[in-house]
């Protein structure tokens, strides 16, 4: 499954023979570099460029153009070479943009040997910048890994080489500009369409996410190459999309003109630009718009705007913090100073310490000051988001779960909950994982020492986490469409009645909850079996092998009370299920206390690390892998004698039942 970064994030590579694509919407310089051990490139022969297009292990494309495939195979790169670092740079050249601000997010996918997307990073928050370091691929204990960078240089590529430490890198800049020169002056725009061609004035329109057109009638007008929206992410070059298939699109012709053998829902220009603010008062920052990110849909604009808005933070409070530790740090050393001046300590004379701490306090309160304008910012853009969010984003207290009714489509992301930072506790984060999920949840139902002073005991808290799981198994079955989501519970002592009271009486089960080490035992065959049978159909290339009475909706399995009910061979099969299973649609939903598990010592640490953790009341144990802050997060909540979960999970039922008919 593809790994989609952000920036900072890195991810092992499983091969060395790569090949990376690249979309930018406007053409573009792609070009390499490799660096030693300290980060510096030795000469200009560990280069890649239009002007020589190959070092050892790279070979990049000789022109400008908006779609690249650089080739890279790291085994053959200098032993000496411990960092690969790919770069993309706008040519210059009459009209075309000066900031990759002004042009679509470059897409970047790393593909292996077999075609098969490896990871992909969409390389965002540039404005001025011409030039950028969008990925490096870097040795790490014998193996290679690849991190997203997407560092950007206003100065352009000459800023770029000369921090990568090449010599005389003006010039070498000025060369690849004059080899991408003769390509650029080719480039013409793409006339009109003649008025004989398309009997409407109208062009080709998208229709939403699914990439089909409405063409007039009874001509089929071909669309210009810039009305056409891009390839999707994921087509590799033995893809054969844009082949015509039997049963598929036919080729289509205007009267008189050449036949357009292009595929109509292949992608080949740049997402829509995001919605424009409105103008902005003098002096102030311009009003924050919902949507205000790339992407095809609404809803991928708002996922990466959340993203956006997640980074935002991170970043103004690390810079804070970074300014807060300086101050103390230098206002130390001023008091050591001071006090280390005998005149000082004997006399007790002298004004260094009252000015030591009055330049803490200005540095502080001006690192302050810049702190909370950024997040009155986002607060304000916080305020704008939140209403806006679809159902799979959105709190359950806001009114579009009013209006639910059950989709069509499975959405892209999932939210878990909310994220937040001391500075500011009311400015919250959606917490969004992509679906379908890639590992299961785990529920803490434990009370850990941080849970002293809370008024709960024990059973309220194992309470609290159950119902904490129910919320979020009404989500999932909410966000995805009638029939594609099977739940399966787990419950050996029956100890979670009341809090799965909701799924039952709705109906939105397909059996009643098993328990007791029989009903354990039977769950986990059922759905193991699932697993093998269809690990072997994949690999085999056999899905229609499968049986007609497997199941092919996504299922989840929720456990309560673990290990209560469970024997050897059921922890096994329960570990089985949560390495194997998310590949091939079972994911888990656990529902315990570690320490009730202790008696299996070690053996289950391999299962607790393979879930993603979260809490039934607000707890500081996620670190983002940038800055490493430790984020509060906060589940979600069913507003306080709201219907709104017995609406959602009604209309889940009602559509079940009708597509049963």
């Amino acid at each position: 499954m593809t790994a989609e970064l952000v920036r900072g994030q890195n991810h092992p590579l499983p091969h060395t023979r790569l090949e990376i694509r690249v979309s930018a919407g406007k053409p573009v310089v792609a070009g390499a570099t490799l660096a030693d051990e300290h980060g510096r490139v030795p000469g200009p022969e560990w280069t890649a460029h239009p002007a020589q297009p190959a070092c050892p292990g790279v070979e990049v494309s000789r022109q400008a153009t908006a779609d690249h495939r650089i080739a890279v195979d790291l085994a053959a790169v200098p032993s000496g070479a411990h960092r690969v670092s790919l770069l993309l740079a706008l040519p210059i050249a009459p009209g075309a943009p000066v900031g990759f601000g002004a042009v679509a997010a470059p897409f970047l996918a790393v593909t292996g040997q077999d075609g098969g997307d490896i990871v992909s990073f969409t390389a965002t928050g540039l404005d001025t910048e011409s030039a950028v370091v969008a990925l490096e691929f870097y040795r790490r204990q014998g193996a290679w890994k690849v991190r997203a960078v997407g560092q950007g240089y206003a100065g352009g590529l000459t800023e770029l080489l000369a921090d990568q430490g090449i010599e005389l890198p003006g010039q070498l800049a000025a060369a690849i500009q004059e080899a991408v020169a003769p390509g650029m002056a080719r480039t013409v725009g793409t006339p009109p369409p003649r008025a004989t061609e398309v009997r409407s004035s109208a062009p080709a329109a998208a229709s939403g996410a699914s990439g089909d057109y409405t063409l007039p009638d009874p001509v089929r007008a071909v669309p210009a190459p810039d009305q056409v929206a891009p390839e999707p992410a994921d087509t590799h070059p033995h893809s054969t999309q844009g082949i015509p298939q039997p049963g598929g699109p036919e080729p289509t012709a205007t009267p008189g003109g050449p036949i357009d053998y292009t595929h109509p829902r292949r992608r080949s220009a740049a997402p829509p630009p995001p919605p424009a603010a409105p103008p902005a008062e003098p002096g102030l920052p311009a009003p924050p718009v919902a949507g205000d990110a790339t992407g095809w849909t609404m809803e991928e604009r708002l996922y990466n705007q959340v993203w956006g808005m997640f980074e935002d933070l991170a970043r103004a409070t690390a810079a804070y913090r970074s300014a807060v530790d300086f101050a103390e740090t230098r206002r130390d050393q001023e008091l050591d100073q001071a006090l280390s001046d005998p005149r000082v300590r004997l006399t007790g004379s002298g004004d260094a310490a009252p000015a030591a701490r009055a330049r803490f306090e200005e540095l502080t309160g001006r690192a302050r000051e810049a702190l909370d304008r950024d997040l009155g910012q986002l607060t304000a853009e916080s305020e704008v988001v939140e209403p806006a969010l679809p159902p799979a984003f959105a709190r359950w207290d806001q009114p579009v779960w009013q209006a639910y009714r059950v989709p069509t489509e499975i959405p892209m992301a999932l939210r878990l909950g909310d994220l937040h930072l001391p500075e500011r506790p009311e400015l919250r984060i959606p917490m969004l994982v992509r679906l379908p999920l890639e590992r299961g949840l785990w529920v803490d139902s434990g009370r850990r020492s941080s849970d002293a002073a809370s008024p709960m005991d024990e059973a309220q808290i194992r309470g609290l986490a159950m119902d904490t799981a129910v919320a979020h198994t009404a989500r999932l079955l909410a966000v995805y469409p009638a029939g594609e989501f099977t739940v399966h519970v787990i419950d050996p002592a029956g100890s979670g009645a009341r809090s799965l009271a909701p799924l039952v009486h709705a109906g939105v089960l397909d059996e009643p909850p098993a328990s007791g080490a029989q009903g354990v035992s039977a769950v986990l065959a059922k759905l193991t079996q699932r697993v093998d049978l269809v690990q072997m159909a994949v690999r085999a290339g056999a899905a229609d092998a499968l049986p007609p009475d497997l199941d092919t909706a996504e299922q989840l399995l929720i456990v309560n009370d673990f290990p209560h009910g469970f024997d050897d061979r059921a922890v096994t099969q329960l570990r089985y299920l949560a390495d194997e299973g998310p590949a091939v649609g079972v994911h888990l939903l656990m529902v315990a206390d570690q320490e009730d598990a202790s008696a299996y010592g070690p053996v289950l640490d391999p299962l607790w690390r393979s879930l993603l953790r979260i809490t039934p009341v607000p707890d500081s144990h996620l670190a983002d892998p940038w800055v490493q802050h430790c984020w509060t997060y906060e589940p979600p909540a069913v507003p306080p004698g709201s219907r709104v979960l017995h609406q959602v999970l009604a209309e889940v039922a009602e559509a079940r039942r009708a597509r049963r008919r």
